[in-house]
């Protein structure tokens, strides 16, 4: 499909308008849309980790300080400051993680909804560690059972947690054998 304005170039971008319940189908290439100015469209800047890192970070809350006031975070190991590490996006030594520990986790926990891996693990190496995921998320069912007065449950879910840290004891006597 060509441009509806040169009629030259293929149409890549397509609007639809809709004013007062009337539709309006444009297909336009690139150039003749950003010439177009009452679309509001202009040309898509690439893609940029650090851009997007920055616009993250950015965000950030003040970590419970005065306005315009900003405590100059610094890696004792390279040097680097937080302020960098938004620029070019990437640490300088793995002392980074620790020393900006505290402004990482809100960026984490946004990003990811929680501060803690909770992807794949392997097959091999992963059963431990999923059973122990297992356990995490029992408790917590437990101390809300708990917290509702749903005893019985309660007992259940306990029981089950009693149950798989017997297997885990024993899967770790086995592999120390």
């Amino acid at each position: 499909m060509f441009c509806q304005e040169c009629e030259k170039r293929t149409a890549t971008v397509h609007l639809t308008k809709i004013i007062n319940g009337e539709k309006e189908v444009f297909h336009l290439c690139e150039q003749c849309a950003g010439e177009k100015g009452d679309f509001g469209f202009t040309a898509p800047t690439p893609f940029s980790i650090q851009n997007l890192l920055t616009g993250l970070l950015s965000m950030e809350p003040s970590l419970g300080q005065t306005p315009g006031f900003q405590v100059k975070v610094q890696c004792e190991n390279c040097g680097l400051t937080y302020a960098q590490f938004g620029q070019i996006g990437r640490f300088g030594c793995s002392s980074c993680y620790s020393t900006f520990k505290d402004r990482l986790l809100p960026v984490f926990r946004r990003i990811h909804g929680s501060a803690q891996h909770v992807g794949k693990v392997p097959h091999r190496t992963g059963g431990i560690i999923k059973v122990r995921r297992d356990i995490d998320v029992l408790r917590r069912d437990l101390q809300a059972c708990i917290t509702r007065e749903e005893f019985e449950e309660a007992a259940r879910i306990r029981d089950e947690i009693r149950k798989l840290e017997t297997s885990l004891d024993n899967e770790g006597g086995k592999s120390n054998a």
